[in-house]
């Protein structure tokens, strides 16, 4: 019979195999997938681009309509830019003959909540249409408005909580930011990098917070 000491030497060993192969499983396991938009600036590049965009007094809203934003647009196939977004942005999306989402699951870096049902998850236009028309997009054709409501090649689409994009609204950053704290540096850069490439305005206390907001990062 083996001794009391050689019995605990083993109970010892196997717990060190045990919580070893517990440890590689859990660093072999993927992170959650989160929403990644293309084209995110580094933090030094968003701080050249805040410098650069023009500050002035925002504009009114007078003649606005989401309509003057034609989306969503066929992207390929029979996949408009809203399905096509959610599927960027989700994990293990399937989607059905018609490319709407069947089933998957999406993470909101906005608020960390993590939905299995498309249903769930709006697209959030990063720079809102109605904060566009107010930066500039007013003297837009309607051509380059349709182009920026469904821009898939820089940070302006993002699969999000539903309820979180209509608590959003229109509101630029100096009076709404994401509820994860960690998110903000990107969600700045994000914002920066939009109105760079379109060459939209910023109001000064927009400027401000955005700036802040890259202190985070």
């Amino acid at each position: 019979m083996p001794s009391s000491f050689a019995v605990t030497r083993r109970v010892s060993l196997f717990l060190v195999v045990l919580l070893s192969a517990l440890a590689a499983l859990f660093v072999a396991l993927p992170p959650s997938a989160s929403a990644t938009p293309p084209n995110i600036p580094s933090a030094a590049t968003a701080q050249s681009e805040l410098n650069a965009l023009t500050v002035a007094t925002e504009g009114s809203l007078t003649g606005y309509s989401r309509d003057k934003f034609p989306h969503w647009i066929t992207i390929s196939g029979t996949c408009n830019t809203r399905e096509t977004v959610l599927k960027r942005d989700g994990t293990n999306v399937v989607v059905g003959g018609a490319c709407a989402s069947t089933s998957g699951s999406w993470f909101s870096p906005y608020d960390g909540a993590t939905w299995h049902a498309a249903s769930d998850v709006d697209i959030d236009h990063v720079v809102p249409l109605a904060e566009a028309w107010r930066s500039g997009a007013n003297s837009w054709t309607t051509g380059k408005r349709q182009d920026f409501a469904n821009d898939l090649s820089y940070p302006q689409l993002i699969a999000v909580t539903d309820d979180v994009n209509q608590a959003k609204g229109d509101k630029d950053p100096a009076s709404w930011v994401p509820s994860v704290s960690g998110y903000r540096c990107t969600y700045a850069k994000m914002w920066i990098h939009v109105k760079y490439h379109w060459g939209l305005k910023l109001q000064s206390s927009e400027k401000s917070a955005l700036q802040s907001l890259l202190g985070t990062c």
